[in-house]
């Protein structure tokens, strides 16, 4: 028979792992899961998801437990075995523990259970053996199917730990969105790296605003008048664009300084004496105070654009994000 190579290992190895994920049936014992994590980590009872899991489980116990934390959920992890040697002070009875053990008779994860449900503490069991003792003993379980490892000699944990782990993920993103757990309260709690950037206000992120280091120029202005304007006003800080309000006060259009350049280059050395309504772009694509920075890289880089317009709820300009702020918080490059 002939071997297989390398890459035809690999493929299956993935498909045996993605074929774990996709057997896992969600029904109503997953919607008791939720139904039970959110409601003793609600603010009435302010319990927490203790994961709990030995072995490989182990890992994906914390992996799950850090998914409930970024997403709005009270979680921590604990050792099954440390458990037995004084950590269940670490457990409340408010708290809801987790248990993973694909065979589900694991002795320290059993000798755990057994505890809580005499404690009155309830569980949710992820195994691969809905007849098993933890099955019997949790308060919820969750089966992830009948498995066969991607291991060749069906030994080591693989595709059962890869179901365990997007089961968790699951559960853990379906309590989110039944607290209604949103973008700004993701950031809350991912304030450092890329993530933490991207999800600033763009009012946090822009250098230029309104009344402080940019001025507007109006319609009915010379474009001289308006470079006038905002020199007098730059305080030595002036941005690379104009923007142009209307007799209301709303965003009527933008001049760049890359407008000037190629204006003279056409026209000459007039061009300071044009309508600065003839020479601007008009109606500018623009973000408002709602958005976030990860909405003006994507605008940058889809519209090819350095300086963006930020404005309120009535159009009116609140300031404007440079390209340069975002290469200064490391959202993109320079």
């Amino acid at each position: 028979m002939e071997k297989k190579s390398i890459h035809q290992w690999a493929q299956d190895i993935l498909n045996a792992e993605a074929a774990a994920i996709k057997g896992i049936v969600i029904n109503e014992a997953f919607e008791q899961a939720v139904e039970l994590a959110y409601q003793h980590t609600s603010e009435n009872k302010a319990g927490s998801l203790v994961i709990s899991g030995l072995g490989k489980c182990n890992f994906i116990a914390q992996k799950i437990s850090a998914t409930l934390a970024s997403t709005g959920t009270p979680s921590h992890f604990l050792h099954p075995t440390e458990a037995m040697h004084g950590d269940l002070g670490r457990i409340r009875s408010c708290d809801v523990v987790v248990l993973l053990s694909f065979s589900g008779n694991t002795e320290e994860v059993i000798s755990l259970a057994a505890l809580l449900r005499q404690d009155h503490v309830p569980t949710i069991a992820i195994t691969g053996n809905a007849d098993s003792h933890l099955a019997k003993l949790a308060t919820v379980t969750l089966w992830i199917g009948n498995i066969t490892e991607a291991c060749p000699h069906n030994l080591a944990p693989t595709a059962s730990t890869t179901a365990m782990l997007a089961l968790g993920d699951a559960l853990a993103l379906c309590v989110s969105r039944k607290r209604d757990f949103k973008a700004e309260d993701f950031r809350k709690f991912h304030p450092g790296g890329l993530l933490g950037r991207q999800l600033m206000p763009v009012t946090e992120a822009m250098r230029f605003a309104v009344g402080h280091s940019l001025e507007l120029a109006h319609t009915g202005m010379t474009l001289g008048e308006a470079y006038q304007l905002a020199d007098e006003k730059s305080q030595g800080r002036r941005a690379g664009a104009m923007l142009i309000v209307n007799e209301q006060g709303k965003l009527a259009g933008i001049f760049t300084d890359s407008d000037l350049r190629r204006l003279v280059v056409k026209e000459g050395g007039q061009v300071m004496n044009l309508p600065i309504e003839q020479v601007m772009t008009a109606n500018p694509k623009h973000l408002t105070s709602q958005s976030l920075v990860r909405d003006a890289v994507q605008m940058a880089r889809e519209l090819r654009i350095d300086e963006i317009p930020v404005v309120d709820e009535n159009n009116q300009p609140l300031g404007l994000i440079d390209v340069q702020d975002l290469v200064a918080l490391k959202v993109i490059e320079s």
